[in-house]
């Protein structure tokens, strides 16, 4: 007894000692549990996701059609629709900042009072942060602009942001892990239609069917594909700088032009695994080589050949990227509001306007342009985009000249620079300070408003912003 006295003594003595060792096990234990969990969720929340959605925003038949003067002075309105015209959306999301990126087959972007509201409604729906919204600048949608035809297109744009807004959500609510990779390739489908000549004079060369060689060009296919965490392609980006106007003022159906067949192509390509984007360029003064070509002349073969090209060179790019997960991923975003003059004193541009547009330009253009007397000085959304640090965006609200995507690529810090025009709003032209002393179409006429040395301006903020979103601009002086 006393031998099992003791031994009991003995074991009671460890009970507490023995609890405590068994305390102290389960309390590591659950720590290194919850540091796992809580390393897991930091890793999640740090990934990059993304997620992909598209909407028919094709209007009705019977409004007017955007781009050509011809077809809208003869009053032309559509017929009917060639290829669907679609909102193509893509959501990026890394940390608390979430990035809706649509590309709309229409000839410009909405207004600005639109754009403000969509960006609240997609705030409060879908929590996006930064909303860039581009259009491919196709001549054959609808005018946006118009208010005529008994309010229908108005009807007509209420319908198509609704739809643009539920794709995002789409998008939002099915994001997944993503990676990212990039490739360049080129393809010639075009030229610079302004030619000047050796006495400084500028001829317009309006189509090019014998592919006659021009300068400034940029022929550079830049693609951004988008994985998801396997590697199965979710998006793939292609930005290009050419007017989608193979189809001409004869064309009274609505087409996105060359960019329905290029998107088709890479599309299918890819096994309709992936949805493709057209991010318009800098096109300001580029043409397709069959430039308004008429339907009686095998315009829609032309257009074929035009997206197949560029959508071939699309897929032989696409197809040899690698894409990654990115250690640190990250978005980095700004909307700068920045305010120019009209270039032309009010009473000439007003004049200007009158002559180009004739006496119903203040009827059927209720935008800034139609504003009498015009304003005096304009608001412009410059919009630069970085992802993960090195794949940086420009967006412009107009029609840049080719030689601003030339110069950005040039000097853009990051290995991708991409350039996008018809970003957040529309102001028409934006020549270089050169090109507008030239003058000429697109450069000294009444579709050239905004002051003079805009867009090098613009090019210069974006170029701020990215090397301050990449940590490499002090904000106070160096220290001798």
């Amino acid at each position: 007894m006393k031998e099992f006295g003791e031994t009991c003594l003995t074991t009671r003595e460890d009970i507490p000692r023995r609890a405590i060792d068994a305390f102290s096990i389960l309390v590591h234990a659950v720590v290194i549990v919850l540091l796992l969990g809580m390393n897991t969720l930091e890793c999640e929340a740090a990934a990059l996701r993304a997620g992909v959605a598209k909407a028919d925003i094709s209007p009705p038949p019977g409004l007017p059609m955007y781009g050509f003067l011809d077809r809208i002075n003869d009053n032309k309105l559509s017929t009917g629709t060639l290829d669907p015209l679609y909102a193509r959306v893509l959501v990026l999301d890394a940390g608390e900042k979430r990035l809706a990126l649509v590309t709309l087959d229409l000839g410009r972007t909405f207004r600005e009072s639109e754009l403000a509201q969509l960006r609240q409604q997609l705030k409060a729906s879908a929590g996006v942060s930064f909303l860039v919204l581009t259009a491919s600048h196709t001549h054959s949608g609808p005018n946006v602009l118009d208010q005529e035809a008994g309010g229908e297109l108005q009807a007509w744009e209420n319908i198509a942001i609704k739809k643009i807004s539920a794709a995002v959500v789409e998008a939002s609510r099915h994001l997944v892990n993503a990676r990212l990779g990039t490739g360049r390739g080129e393809v010639y489908i075009g030229y610079n239609r302004r030619q000047v000549q050796p006495d400084g004079a500028v001829k317009m060369l309006w189509t090019n069917p014998g592919k006659q060689p021009t300068a400034p060009l940029d022929p550079t296919i830049s693609v951004l594909r988008v994985d998801d965490a396997e590697g199965k392609p979710l998006a793939i980006l292609v930005n290009y700088a050419c007017h989608p106007v193979v189809l001409g003022s004869d064309n009274i159906n609505y087409s996105a032009d060359f960019v329905a067949v290029m998107t088709e192509t890479v599309e299918k390509a890819f096994d309709r695994a992936p949805l493709c984007f057209f991010l318009q360029g800098a096109d300001g003064d580029i043409n397709p080589y069959y430039a308004t070509t008429l339907l009686s002349d095998d315009a829609i073969a032309k257009r074929d050949w035009t997206g197949r090209q560029l959508g071939e060179e699309t897929v032989r790019v696409a197809k040899g990227i690698h894409t990654d997960s990115a250690a640190d991923p990250a978005i980095g975003f700004a909307d700068d509001v920045m305010r120019f003059q009209l270039r032309w004193p009010a009473k000439k541009f007003r004049e200007g306007l009158l002559k180009t547009y004739g006496p119903h330009v203040f009827e059927d253009h209720a935008d800034l342009i139609g504003q009498d007397p015009p304003p005096d000085h304009l608001d412009l959304h410059v919009t630069t985009v970085l992802l993960n640090s090195r794949i940086a965006l420009i967006g412009m609200p107009g029609e840049p000249f080719v030689n601003f995507q030339i110069n950005w690529k040039d000097r853009c810090p990051v290995p991708e620079a991409f350039f996008l025009g018809y970003t957040n709003g529309y102001f028409d032209y934006f020549p270089t300070i050169e090109a507008a002393a030239q003058g000429g179409y697109g450069a000294g006429d009444s579709n050239t408003y905004v002051e003079v040395g805009a867009g090098e301006r613009m090019l210069r903020q974006a170029l701020v912003r990215v090397y301050q979103m990449l940590g490499k601009l002090r904000d106070a002086p160096d220290m001798n």
